[in-house]
C-alpha cells in the first residue's frame, strides 16, 4: 500500500509524490490491465508483443555499446 504524508498542508506537493510512487511501483498500469476484461487470445498477443518490444531494445542497446 502506497502511503503519502501532507506536510504543511501541501496537497498538490503530496499529490505530485503520491503519483510518482504509484508509477514506480506500477500501479497505473495495473489499473489500466484491469478496466476492462482481455481474451486469453488478446493477452497473449499482447504479451509477445511487449516481448518483441523488449528484444529489440535490447539488441539496440548491444549494438551501441560497442
Amino acid at each position: 500500500m502506497v502511503t503519502v504524508s501532507v506536510r504543511d498542508n501541501n496537497v498538490d506537493q503530496a499529490l505530485r509524490v503520491l503519483k510518482k510512487k504509484m508509477q514506480r511501483e506500477g500501479i497505473f498500469r495495473e489499473m489500466k490491465m484491469r478496466k476492462d476484461f482481455e481474451k486469453p487470445s488478446e493477452k497473449k498477443k499482447r504479451e509477445k508483443a511487449e516481448a518483441v518490444r523488449r528484444s529489440r531494445k535490447l539488441t539496440r542497446k548491444q549494438r551501441g555499446d560497442e
